[in-house]
């Protein structure tokens, strides 16, 4: 893409957007236009076995394009945020290094966040204590856990709403588990941002919710039709700790309950769709409350002045 000086600025397209609503399309399209990169930001599009449910790109949309950070982690890992950003910053810096258009796609808001916000020096939290937490979460609601919130961290209680349970959640967990406060912690120097602000396009595809659960049934069939079950069993079959993230990709229990004879295949289909219609609800939550100031853009905008306006 040669009105783009690479020597000067560091420009990327970021675009986010539910499961389903065209991101990795349009990632595409505009790689194969501007001479790009695309980088995925997908937390279960990392996995080896997951090709089918986690719906990564298939052989011939790879060849289309470059594309980095697809498929590269085993299931038996637990890939976590903060190694996504250090696998990121080496895809970034080998694009700018090679004059292409590095572009960002995925559906995880938090990999977008480390992208554009850095990390900041909270430790690792127990998967059991996080565990802890969100049950009670569904046990007693979010009104309580922001009251619990109250008590021991009131300055983040007064920031946050009583039903956002993604922050409520994560503001408790980090008291409970370093005896110290989110915000105390975020006022460390941490992982700095891995982008400029003034040099990237920041997009979230936005479908109507009509319009984008039937994208989710369409896909799922699709996803059916080429071997998602199959896929399902050979993950399965690895008797890796049904606690490992690549073990919740949606599919993955249910194709689990129907082989085992406790649901129809039918049942496992259609449960597999309302959980992936739910998962892309909180996604829309998600990118409404944390990533207000985005463009919104429908699927199927045409994508031609997206890195256009880069240039300069």
């Amino acid at each position: 893409m040669g009105n783009l000086n690479f020597a000067t600025r560091k420009p990327a397209v970021l675009i986010a957007g539910p499961t389903a609503s065209g991101k990795s399309a349009l990632a595409i399209e505009l790689a194969r236009a501007n001479g790009g990169v695309v980088i995925n930001a997908d937390s279960m599009q990392v996995y080896r076995e997951l090709r089918i449910l986690s719906a990564r790109p298939d052989a011939e949309e790879e060849a289309q394009a470059p594309h980095r950070l697809y498929g590269h982690v085993a299931a038996s890992e637990r890939y976590s945020v903060a190694r996504w950003r250090e696998d990121a910053k080496i895809a970034l810096e080998d694009a700018w290094r090679d004059g292409q258009l590095p572009i960002v796609v995925g559906g995880t808001g938090l990999y977008f966040k480390a992208l554009t916000e850095g990390l900041s020096s909270i430790p690792p939290i127990p998967a059991e204590l996080r565990a802890a937490i969100e049950a009670r979460a569904d046990a007693e609601g979010v009104p309580s856990l922001h009251a619990a919130l109250k008590k021991f961290d009131p300055e983040s209680a007064a920031r946050l709403a009583p039903l956002d349970r993604t922050r409520v959640v994560r503001a408790l967990e980090v008291v409970e588990a370093t005896g110290r406060t989110i915000g105390a912690w975020q006022q460390e120097t941490g992982a700095p941002p891995l982008v400029e602000a003034g040099a990237v396009r920041r997009i979230v595809l936005e479908p109507e919710r009509a319009e984008l659960y039937a994208r989710i049934g369409r896909r799922f069939d699709l996803m059916v039709a080429r071997g998602g079950m199959a896929e399902a069993e050979n993950l399965l079959a690895l008797g890796l700790n049904p606690a490992l993230p690549a073990m919740k990709a949606i599919g993955v229990r249910e194709f689990g309950v129907h082989l085992a004879g406790e649901l129809t295949l039918d049942e496992a289909i259609e449960r597999a769709k309302m959980e992936t219609r739910r998962y892309a609800k909180r996604q829309g939550t998600w990118f409404r409350n944390q990533m207000a100031d985005w463009e919104r853009l429908s699927p199927g905008a045409p994508p031609a002045a997206i890195a256009a306006s880069l240039a300069g």
